[in-house]
């Protein structure tokens, strides 16, 4: 194999950490090992199989799948060539694909074979050259193993500059459209780096992913540097709370990313006492502010939270808390990284001093290109300055520290006062029967809108609004407290973990 160009193509670099540590194992996938020198070559192979069938730099291919290493060896083999990788998200209905397959304008889409029968109803609307099953051939389909097996490796990964796209990943599309932001090599590369001279990173660490790839958090958070340090990967198909306890103590795992939703469920699984948990260097969190009262549950198991803040476009990290912050700065998002910064504005694009809160601009290499085909939302998002517009409340304190409080949209005005979800999520939260809440904001004729509770309990549990508002006046500002309280069996949530608040909107306005 030819040395690869000593550049920012991700898929160079990985080839390159295969050269010089081949015997090194890459990845875990359902007990199959991988080793790196194994990696590059069924990378280098479909990255040929790809060129023949047409894709060149620039072009877009598409990936539709749960977690798996044919993801990974796609995007890889895409950005060999200069193309652009597109991970899809494997929940979204066909006419919903339909829009962002078409809106990327995908050459080539390889599909998981349990999900081809999701696109085979809407290929004739579909603007994709080829089709690709990941595993057993059919009618219509190519067979990416059979056919990338037979290939011949590509010489070497096609040059490219760090502004050149990487991966376009579309927005969760929560309200309106979804929008795909283009995240450069650069961007990627320089997100890593950030990360790195942050939290660290050891050849010998044990990476856990189940968070989907195809959200920012999943890909881009540790899985991509764990091909970079030449450490190992421990894919799971998706998240259960049971399996990836087994895991950490089955592999030693020593770095994990997780929404806090996942860390609460492992936290309640029965296993969570008995697992052995000694292998862990940190946890990572990011997606949604995480609970001081499962901060405290994971301290005492020893365990430290490593809490980022970041958006897709912003590839994601924008704030780091550091372990040495974590307890006296509980509950912040951290510092911007080392090659990253942060502010605070107004509604007048003003910046604002510390302790006062609006919306949370970043900047850095790290900030997206832009939105694909949107020239519109890309001058809206970002500015002349190159400030990147999160949507998001906060405050930095007098040492510097980003406090997240919410996001704009989700803020609730009630009585003419702004209540930020976040703040009373986290006060509920330490309500023993509560298992999940969400806070948010209803119409309501006296007060605007009325702070509401939306309440999963714990089994055989109960709780009424009184005994809830009892709960929560030690603690916050009557103007705070719930109004209203909904009990549910659970709270709906997008696969990155997040709360779908629009859709329990929707239902409890109905």
């Amino acid at each position: 194999m030819n040395r690869p160009g000593i550049e920012p193509n991700i898929a160079a670099t990985m080839l390159r950490r295969a050269q010089l540590n081949p015997e090194r194992m890459a990845m875990i996938f359902e007990g199959r090992e991988t080793r790196y020198g194994e990696l590059a070559g069924r990378v280098l192979r479909q990255a040929s199989l790809l060129r023949e069938a047409g894709v060149c730099v620039g072009d877009r291919v598409g990936y539709l799948g749960f977690n798996h290493p044919a993801l990974l060896e796609t995007m890889f083999a895409a950005q060999a060539l200069g193309a652009i990788f597109v991970p899809l998200n494997f929940r979204l209905t066909a006419q919903e694909l339909t829009f962002i397959i078409n809106d990327a304008g995908i050459h080539s889409l390889v599909v998981d074979d349990a999900l081809r029968e999701v696109i085979n109803p809407a290929r004739e609307q579909l603007c994709c050259r080829h089709y690709f099953a990941s595993e057993s051939p059919n009618e219509g389909w190519r067979h990416l193993d059979g056919e990338r097996d037979a290939a011949a490796p590509l010489g070497r990964a096609v040059s490219v500059t760090e502004h050149d796209v990487a991966i376009i990943m579309y927005t969760s599309g929560t309200t309106g459209l979804p929008k795909g932001a283009m995240l450069t090599h650069g961007n990627i590369l320089w997100n890593n780096i950030n990360a790195m001279l942050a939290f660290g990173g050891d050849r010998d660490d044990v990476v856990l992913t189940a968070a989907p790839l195809f959200h920012i958090g999943g890909l881009n958070i540790m899985t991509i540097s764990s091909f970079h340090t030449g450490s190992t990967l421990v894919l799971m198909r998706g998240f259960d709370a049971g399996q990836v306890l087994e895991n950490i103590q089955r592999y030693g795992v020593t770095h994990m990313f997780g929404a806090p939703a996942m860390y609460l469920f492992m936290s309640q699984h029965p296993g969570f006492d008995t697992t052995d948990l000694s292998s862990i260097k940190s946890v990572i969190c990011g997606a949604a502010p995480v609970p001081e009262s499962l901060i405290e549950l994971y301290g005492a198991r020893g365990l430290v939270f490593c809490q980022g803040y970041g958006l897709t476009e912003t590839s994601p990290f924008s704030a780091l808390l550091t372990p040495e912050w974590a307890v006296s700065k509980l509950g912040s998002a951290g510092q911007p990284p080392l090659y990253s910064d942060t502010r605070i504005v107004d509604d007048h694009n003003r910046e604002l001093p510390a302790g006062e809160r609006g919306e949370i601009c970043l900047r850095g290499p790290n900030i997206m290109k832009g939105y694909w085909n949107r020239p519109d939302a890309t001058a809206e998002a970002i500015d002349t300055e190159g400030w990147f517009h999160s949507g998001d409340v906060g405050y930095v304190d007098e040492d510097g520290f980003l406090f997240i409080c919410d996001r704009l949209k989700d803020m609730v005005i009630s009585g003419g006062e702004n209540v930020y979800p976040a703040e009373v999520e986290g006060v509920l939260y330490k309500h023993e029967h509560i298992a999940e809440v969400a806070v948010l904001g209803l119409p309501d004729d006296k007060w605007g809108e009325a702070v509401t509770a939306v309440v999963a309990l714990h089994e055989g549990k109960s709780l009424t609004l009184e005994e809830l508002r009892a709960f929560a006046e030690p603690h916050l500002a009557k103007y705070k407290l719930p109004l209203r309280l909904h009990l549910v069996s659970a709270l709906p949530r997008n696969p990155a973990g997040k709360v779908l608040k629009f859709v329990l909107k929707e239902d409890l306005a109905g």
